[in-house]
């Protein structure tokens, strides 16, 4: 069903909003809950689905670092086929404690964290429309210090200058939008990145940010 993955999270963010932020930092994808559509189609470890940087490939992450507004090229594995994307973390906005305790369920369980939200945009390359609920945002994640934070599933889709997914539809080649992610991260992180790739891909493409979501 084309919008089963937003009306999932609808339902089930009065239960779990903040399930995910309350597991550690840097652990697997999977263990930081539940995602916007973390069942992702991709996951085909190929040398075509890795970003192409120009940067030689060290399987490191940060290895494919870009610099700041400039995207990245990579393949994504939609539910219609794999797709060629730009990308390009335009920013990060550092929330406030205010603003982080609206989007909690238990604000005393975000003691100690802040929400992070990526504003990345993608340009569809090709080879074709991509039909249904488009998951390339799925592979975007933002780093604190070196770790991964905590996805937070209830974050507002339609935040000032974002799009919700749910309104994508038949994306098609040429056309772009900027789509929003939200982590929860230490406060006090000095150093933010945010990373894109389909899953399994080994060189993530990666945009620097100082703690106040500059680009560095």
């Amino acid at each position: 069903m084309l919008h089963s993955r937003t009306a999932w999270l609808r339902a089930a963010a009065p239960v779990a909003a903040l399930a995910l932020a309350l597991t550690a930092c840097g652990g697997k994808k999977d263990a930081a809950g539940p995602s916007t559509g973390s069942g992702s189609a991709g996951g085909a470890n190929s040398a075509d689905s890795a970003p192409q940087t120009g940067a030689e490939p060290t399987g490191t992450p940060g290895a494919g670092a870009q610099q700041p507004g400039r995207s990245g090229t990579g393949q994504y594995k939609e539910e219609s086929g794999k797709t060629t994307y730009d990308v390009v973390a335009q920013k990060v906005h550092i929330g406030t404690e205010d603003e982080t305790k609206k989007m909690v369920q238990d604000p005393a369980s975000a003691k100690g964290l802040i929400a992070a939200t990526a504003y990345v945009k993608f340009t569809n390359k090709g080879p074709g429309v991509v039909k249904g609920l488009a998951k390339v945002d799925d592979g975007a994640e933002v780093y604190a210090d070196g770790q991964r934070g905590g996805l937070l599933i209830a974050a507002p889709a339609d935040l000032p200058g974002c799009e919700d997914p749910i309104d994508i539809d038949n994306w098609q080649v040429g056309e772009s939008h900027v789509i929003c992610r939200t982590y929860m991260i230490p406060e006090g992180a000095k150093a933010l990145e945010v990373r894109w790739s389909d899953e399994g891909a080994s060189t993530p493409l990666v945009w620097k940010f100082d703690g106040a979501g500059r680009a560095e």
